[in-house]
């Protein structure tokens, strides 16, 4: 049990500070602009629960391929790219991932479902999660990371209604950055204690 809480915690916190200052974040700010908070709320939890479990799935299979000590190590290397990916910041805007997802969808449900699984298919958050499915079981990563991404985006949403454009998005990059850095410095030696020991 302490295993399946140890994976339910580690990945809902590395994916929430994945989700900081990402190009999602600000997707979810804006459909929220438009849509209700719940049906925004609701939408992207469908849409981030889908591609989390193709992302668990593709971590298992590389779990079970790899041996754990090599696997560590690319996983502490995978957060240091993550920590450089936040700090560089993503290049395209929300608006743009709106317009590349959505051309006029009836359903506001469906129309922030498939703009979100669209933004999120080879995002961050997609290949943190499976980073960390590398290292768990894939169920506590699965409910641990969907409920990560939820959290930071119902942040975003509140904040962005409130404080509108005042965010202070390069504090919010460089402090998550950090946390990349810390996580993936330790997973790092954590590795290479495995390989030597």
């Amino acid at each position: 049990m302490s295993g399946f809480f140890s994976g339910l915690v580690f990945s809902a916190l590395a994916i929430f500070i994945a989700e900081m200052g990402d190009k999602t974040q600000l997707v979810a700010m804006s459909l929220a602009t438009r849509y209700r908070a719940l049906t925004v709320i609701l939408g992207i939890t469908v849409a981030t629960a889908v591609v989390h479990a193709a992302s668990v799935l593709v971590a298992g299979m590389l779990g079970a391929a790899l041996p754990t000590d090599w696997l560590t190590l690319a996983a502490g290397a995978a957060f240091l790219f993550f920590g450089l990916w936040t700090l560089r910041g993503d290049e395209m805007s929300a608006r743009d991932e709106e317009r590349t997802a959505s051309r006029r969808i009836r359903s506001a449900f469906v129309t922030v479902c498939v703009i979100f699984f669209v933004a999120e298919l080879g995002d961050k958050t997609m290949l943190a999660t499976i980073t960390v499915g590398t290292q768990y079981h894939w169920l506590p990563v699965w409910i641990g990371s969907t409920v990560g991404m939820v959290a930071a985006d119902a942040i975003a949403i509140a904040l962005g209604s409130v404080l509108g454009k005042k965010l202070p998005e390069r504090a919010i990059r460089i402090g998550a950055a950090t946390l990349f850095f810390v996580a993936g410095a330790a997973m790092l030696g954590q590795g290479a204690w495995m390989l030597l020991g």
